[in-house]
């Protein structure tokens, strides 16, 4: 599911955050132009901050991409249908407890207890980090990360996100 980081990951990651990426564990998805798009987070910050965020998408193509639809307004479209679906409630709320599974397996932080990310489980606050749930898991972990994901344009058409170091 997840690779190793390298330093030459790190460095592609800094150069797509625009910044030294924080609590890094593992690249949990590597971009079709063979870069990491997603990584694993530490549950808690070198300064002893909880960080809910297990799948972080570093990738600012792709990130962009989900501004816009964001933007659209499908957040608010999901979150209705989570109130009248009950079976994409029950596998949104599988995903939700799949994320929380696979944080404590890192580590125990009683302050975000119980809080994945992304609103889950009863509501869609942000797409960005569904998406990278989505990616890091593979198809069918997260009905809405993999709407949005398959809503999404190739951004990785165009090559390389940052240059290489």
């Amino acid at each position: 599911m997840s690779d190793p980081i390298s330093d030459r990951d790190r460095e592609i990651v800094a150069r797509q955050l625009g910044r030294p990426p924080r609590a890094v564990r593992a690249v949990a998805h590597r971009c079709p132009c063979g870069e990491p798009d997603v990584v694993e987070t530490s549950p808690r910050l070198a300064d002893g901050t909880p960080f809910p965020t297990l799948y972080y998408l570093t990738c600012p193509r792709a990130a962009a991409a989900i501004g816009t639809l964001e933007s659209s307004g499908l957040m608010r479209e999901m979150t209705d249908r989570l109130r009248e679906d009950e079976t994409l409630a029950a596998a949104y709320r599988a995903a939700h407890e799949a994320y929380l599974r696979r944080r404590e397996e890192i580590g125990h932080v009683a302050e975000i207890d119980g809080v994945s990310a992304g609103g889950m489980p009863t509501r869609v606050k942000c797409l960005h980090v569904l998406v990278g749930h989505a990616l890091a898991i593979g198809p069918g972990g997260n009905p809405l990360g993999d709407e949005a994901l398959a809503a999404l344009p190739d951004w990785w058409a165009a090559g390389p996100c940052v240059p290489a170091p």
